[in-house]
């Protein structure tokens, strides 16, 4: 197998898709074939008016799974950013997916609530949006991922370079 999937998992503004596009941008430049499944933008039309209730994100999650096993059959490396707030679904795509690697972007929610890049807490404040993971709905923090980044306290590079070295020592990249 010449692929991998790494999924990072983590609050909302913790970072996930900066270090996705970060990563990709790294492998694209030693000729890794990957793609950057992201749930913002995989969802828009994996699950076009889909709410965001457990139920509705669970079925999402698991079009993202069938999704990244088909880029794999073409040795195309998966880089999934997703909040994935439960452990079950990280268990699913750990059993379902080969050579997978989990990263938990870890961030206090103060600084996600401070870079909000979505404005989704500011939505949740203001009382337009419910079902907020961190604040409505419980985020479980990974059990034993591969890798733990803390982006309040690391770059981008930084993190960028660990994951790398990680996949590396995983024989997951030369």
């Amino acid at each position: 197998m010449s692929y991998f999937n790494l999924w990072l998992t983590g609050l909302s503004g913790s970072g996930k898709t900066t270090i996705a596009e970060k990563v990709s941008d790294c492998l694209t430049d030693i000729s890794i074939n990957n793609e950057v499944l992201d749930g913002d933008v995989y969802r828009a039309f994996l699950s076009p008016g889909a709410g965001y209730s457990e139920k509705e994100r669970n079925a999402f999650r698991k079009k993202v799974i069938v999704l990244a096993g088909i880029f794999n059959k073409h040795d195309i490396s998966c880089i999934i950013a997703m909040l994935s707030s439960s452990q079950s679904v990280r268990t699913l795509a750990r059993q379902e997916l080969s050579n997978f690697v989990e990263v938990y972007v870890k961030c206090p929610i103060e600084v996600c609530i401070r870079r909000d890049p979505k404005g989704i807490y500011q939505r949740r404040k203001k009382g337009e949006m419910t079902s907020v993971v961190g604040i409505d709905i419980p985020y479980e923090e990974p059990i034993s991922p591969e890798i733990i980044v803390e982006t309040d306290k690391i770059s981008i590079d930084s993190t960028s370079e660990i994951i790398l070295d990680k996949l590396k020592s995983l024989h997951l990249l030369k």
